[in-house]
């Protein structure tokens, strides 16, 4: 019986013996006195086991054929392997007209015991947070890939920064692909213009955060990796950093790529522009007139900070290099000639760091004192990384191997050498005597090694550091 039922055969029982009324037992029940009598002739025609369901056991008057099961089986085993359970109804449905439902697909799966092609699962739960208080409290970055300039101009990634508390878009630029050039662009333009941000929230993209499972000695002994590039640049501006783990978390910037690609698209293809220099040439005023229709008002005063003097030397990607015995290091092809230092000093085998700048140039730095300057190269340039700031540091802390010859320990100069050495300790009292014609080898045990380094009796060492104690070991001595 199912749990439904168990409470009928003693209400029935109860109605037969006259306990109770008809009336009572349906109220009970929740069925009608009719439905009740019927339920009394059952059980006393054939007792209690008349009270479970009649169709209990009987096949469903619905279910498929075992014509049409096998046939959907051994499509779904030769022809149709492998798809999944949305596609394979449709096969079935459109190619071999079978009356065959997505549900009846998935239950003949799971029956012979094939795993889902894709795993459902539930939808997460998110909560919505509120925005930041102060404008520039909390900075979203990101960049779009996106056909801007439509089939005028070449593809592009538009990288941009807005404001968390506000929604005013603070940075965009044109970059023909997502890269570190592009972001530190923005973020320069945003120190410029309004200040240095408190936060910055981002993406897990390598040009933020390392996703990388290499750890060096270094960095396991201190427990955490270098940064990126990008990363040196946030830790020397004080600009801390926030990874989205979802594009909605980061909904706002998210949002702004949707619009601009509706209104900057028609305001490019209006003016005709088709180069991603006049596309970066148009932004400024783009967002001049873009920012005022989309503000919102801060509810808390500016957390901006001004920005550092030389705000150009820290937008950089940063080598540590060993200066050449010519006063030179290697940046790439790149050579740069160090000028003497004061009173004609020279930097042969000093470890320097080397900036390159998002304008070309390359800056060599000792304790924080720039050395040199190197003009940009002749074209177009890009900043791009040249190692990781860990194998930056690794090479150039990697020192060259240095040879040295091999000593015969068993040499007669090396045995004379010992024997001196040991007379010495012993004519000082340091350690105890050992046979002069035991010469110094490999072979040597443990044992004699022992022997050699163990103090004599007369040795500081095995002194008592108590005077009390220094007295009676003397007077033991002399009795």
């Amino acid at each position: 019986m199912s749990r439904k039922e168990v409470p009928r055969a003693g209400l029935v029982k109860a109605a037969l013996t006259a306990k109770i009324t008809n009336a009572e037992g349906a109220r009970a029940l929740h069925l009608s006195v009719r439905q009740f009598k019927r339920l009394k002739a059952r059980v006393r025609a054939a007792g209690v086991g008349a009270l479970v369901h009649r169709s209990r056991g009987q096949p469903s008057p619905r279910r498929l054929s075992a014509d049409l099961r096998a046939q959907v089986v051994r499509f779904m085993t030769t022809t149709y392997e492998g798809f999944n359970d949305v596609h394979l109804t449709e096969k079935l449905q459109e190619q071999h007209a079978l009356p065959i439902s997505r549900a009846t697909v998935r239950r003949l799966r799971l029956r012979l015991g094939h795993p889902a092609r894709r795993r459902r699962r539930a939808p997460k739960h998110r909560s919505r947070r509120a925005r930041a208080a102060a404008f520039g409290q909390l900075v979203q970055l990101d960049a779009s890939p996106f056909a801007w300039l439509e089939d005028r101009g070449p593809a592009a990634a538009l990288h941009g920064l807005i404001d968390d508390a506000t929604s005013i878009p603070l940075a965009l630029w044109f970059r023909p692909t997502e890269d570190l050039h592009g972001y530190l662009t923005v973020l320069g333009q945003t120190c410029r213009t309004y200040g240095v941000p408190v936060t910055l929230y981002g993406d897990r993209l390598s040009v933020f955060v390392r996703n990388d499972r290499h750890w060096t000695l270094e960095e396991e002994l201190r427990g955490q990796q270098d940064p990126t590039h990008f990363g040196r640049v946030l830790a020397e501006l004080g600009i801390g950093f926030i990874q989205a783990h979802s594009p909605q978390a980061k909904g706002r910037i998210e949002r702004l790529w949707q619009t601009l690609q509706d209104r900057l698209v028609s305001e490019l293809r209006v003016r005709g522009i088709h180069t991603l220099a006049g596309a970066n040439a148009f932004l400024p005023a783009f967002l001049a007139d873009f920012a005022p229709r989309f503000a919102r008002v801060a509810s808390a005063p500016p957390a901006w900070r001004p920005a550092p003097r030389h705000l150009d030397r820290l937008l950089s990607c940063r080598y540590h290099r060993v200066v050449a015995r010519d006063n030179t290091v290697r940046l790439g092809p790149r050579t740069i000639q160090i000028p003497p230092g004061p009173g004609g000093r020279s930097y042969a085998g000093v470890r320097v760091e080397v900036r390159e700048l998002l304008d070309g140039r390359a800056m060599v730095v000792y304790q924080h004192a720039v050395l040199t300057t190197q003009p940009a190269p002749a074209g177009a340039f890009s900043l791009v990384p040249r190692a990781h700031p860990s194998a930056a540091r690794a090479s150039a802390h990697r020192q060259r191997p240095t040879h040295v010859a091999r000593v015969d320990v068993t040499s007669p100069a090396l045995n004379e050498c010992v024997a001196a050495t040991r007379n010495d300790d012993q004519a000082r009292g340091r350690y105890c005597a050992i046979p002069q014609n035991q010469a110094v080898s490999h072979d040597s045990g443990r044992s004699r090694r022992r022997a050699a380094s163990t103090p004599v009796p007369t040795h500081p060492w095995r002194q008592p550091f108590s005077r009390r104690e220094r007295e009676r070991q003397r007077a033991r001595d002399e009795g």
